[in-house]
């Protein structure tokens, strides 16, 4: 070759320069965030807010960000048998998992909450767990099925103290092996069958009692998360009826129980999780509660579990719209940053009411349920009615919010290295886990019927906030006549859940937040002055007060 002929620099080398594009949103304190903080305080547990921030730190770091995309880009795997033929049913997990895991745990996001005695301590819990599942909400499905096993399990105190200081500890120890030789427990449940779903008392799982006092299990579980966890609560029919029981994994003398792991759920978001089939013959289990009373013994963990379905969901929506935010703080379009441009404005000032109202209402529940713990029987009425009507609303809104908020984004959003695809995919997760929509528009109804003390403090709860808006007024007086139990309340329940949500969201909002916030609620979700997708806030809306509350 002539040295005419040798190749010189490409000139259009220039073209792969990066420029208008925002720098990776690592690095950062996810619990610098106004609203969070301000809740914390409010609900009592202003004594967290230094370990709080900790986490934070952790969840937006750079290597916490890799341990997220690892744990669901290599999913789960099911081993049914070892090399040599033997039946094993364990489920492999990434490393990167294990390490998300292990944080949640040593930061007492799991069961650590039934063991401290200071007030606060599970709305402290409450926002770690927040906190923490922005960066990966997969993993954080054994972390609360292990908070909400204890008071479940506490329906024999006998069981209890056996497993509780395992289940509330901070250590996590994985592996099947005997559950008291170990350092720390991770607990599960297994309710709902192929031929009944959320109706349970169709299940066919039967429970036959031997004279040493133990029973066993025969059936087929449709959905059990986190197999690889140590114990799990089971609904099966005994001769009294449907029952609780706990079945652990490893039994005390060291050998397996029978728990075959038929298959793992592919599943459309989640993918961090190992969700299975498994089941039972012959398999060891321990009565909890009493015989035929199992849906009351379980609702116990059911509650606690759909109280994280709307921290979890709140965290997401929050987690998306950082992300928006981070986005058009430094994108330029038509010579202006994007958070400069009036319209993208609007997008991001009303993603961001939307999730103030979800966090403080969160928070409101997670405060809630501290002082029901600690005795408090109007709390625990509000908790009743408040915790179903939460469930069905945050949890809707979550994969709107997330779609907006990854529209923000252009098709940067839609590009996997983004991370918005695994936050659009696990935004329906919240709605469908403890009872879809409809099952907590009628769990409403039920409450209202059976338990009336719930409604007046329902009720009361947002007359606190009598006389500060009038359009709060007078959407309270329109609900309070739609709260009543008529022959067609089943038909219109999906009606009054939804009203019923953002009139307590707008009372919590008016007595809590920035008047400009609140106003804005008001004026968009009760009085109605704006339209069907987000970024219609009216002209007058103090979009600069709502924009200062934004995270990142």
């Amino acid at each position: 070759m002539s040295s005419s002929a040798v190749p010189r620099s490409n000139p259009t080398a220039v073209t792969h320069e990066v420029t208008n594009q925002p720098p990776p949103l690592t690095g950062h304190d996810v619990a610098d965030d106004p609203v969070l903080i301000e809740g914390v305080r409010r609900e009592g547990a202003e004594w967290y807010l230094d370990d709080l921030h900790r986490v934070g730190r952790r969840a937006g770091d750079e290597e916490v960000q890799r341990w997220a995309d690892e744990a669901n880009r290599f999913e789960p795997v099911l081993r049914t048998h070892d090399r040599y033929g033997r039946r094993v049913d364990e489920v492999d997990f990434h490393p990167s998992y294990h390490a998300l895991l292990e944080v949640a745990i040593g930061e007492g996001l799991a069961g650590a909450a039934w063991a401290d005695e200071r007030a606060g301590a599970h709305v402290a819990r409450a926002a770690g767990f927040m906190v923490w599942s922005t960066a990966e909400a997969g993993h954080g499905c054994p972390v609360s099925m292990t908070y909400a096993v204890v008071p479940a399990l506490r329906h024999s105190p006998d069981l209890a103290k056996t497993y509780e200081p395992l289940l509330t500890g901070r250590v996590y120890d994985p592996g099947l092996r005997t559950p008291t030789d170990k350092r720390g427990l991770l607990a599960g449940m297994g309710m709902t069958e192929k031929q009944g779903g959320t109706d349970v008392r169709a299940n066919t799982t039967t429970a036959t009692e031997r004279p040493d006092g133990t029973w066993r299990l025969r059936g087929h579980k449709w959905f059990t998360s986190a197999p690889m966890n140590d114990l799990f609560l089971v609904l099966a029919q005994a001769p009294g009826g449907l029952s609780c029981f706990l079945v652990p994994r490893v039994l005390p003398d060291g050998s397996r129980n029978t728990f075959r792991v038929q298959r793992l759920k592919d599943k459309l978001g989640n993918r961090s999780n190992a969700s299975s089939e498994p089941e039972f013959d012959d398999t060891v289990a321990w009565l909890v509660g009493a015989e035929g009373k199992g849906v009351r013994t379980i609702i116990d963990m059911v509650t606690m579990t759909r109280l994280d379905c709307v921290l979890g969901s709140a965290a997401g929506t929050r987690a998306a719209l950082a992300q928006a935010a981070h986005h058009v703080r430094h994108r330029s379009v038509l010579g202006a940053k994007l958070i400069d441009q009036p319209l993208m404005r609007n997008v991001i000032a009303d993603l961001g009411v939307e999730s103030e109202a979800a966090t403080t209402l969160a928070l409101r529940l997670a405060g809630a349920a501290d002082r029901a713990v600690r005795g408090d029987a109007r709390e625990r009425a509000f908790l009743r009615l408040a915790t179903a009507v939460a469930k069905y609303w945050v949890c809707k809104r979550q994969p709107a919010a997330v779609a907006e908020a990854l529209e923000c984004l252009g098709g940067n959003g839609y590009d996997e290295a983004s991370g918005m695809p695994r936050l659009y995919r696990e935004a329906p997760l919240n709605g469908i886990w403890e009872g879809s929509g409809n099952v907590n528009a009628l769990d409403m109804l039920r409450a209202m019927a059976r338990e009336p003390e719930s409604v007046d403090a329902f009720g009361a709860e947002i007359e606190a906030a009598a006389g500060a808006d009038r359009r709060l007024d007078l959407a309270w007086r329109e609900l309070r006549d739609e709260l009543v139990l008529t022959e067609d309340a089943p038909l219109r329940a999906r009606r009054v859940i939804e009203r019923a949500a953002l009139v307590l969201q707008g009372s919590l909002l008016v007595r809590h937040a920035p008047a400009p916030v609140a106003d804005a609620f008001c004026a968009s979700r009760l009085a109605g002055d704006r339209g069907l997708a987000f970024g219609t806030l009216a002209p007058a809306t103090g979009f600069a007060a709502l924009l200062g509350r934004l995270p990142c």
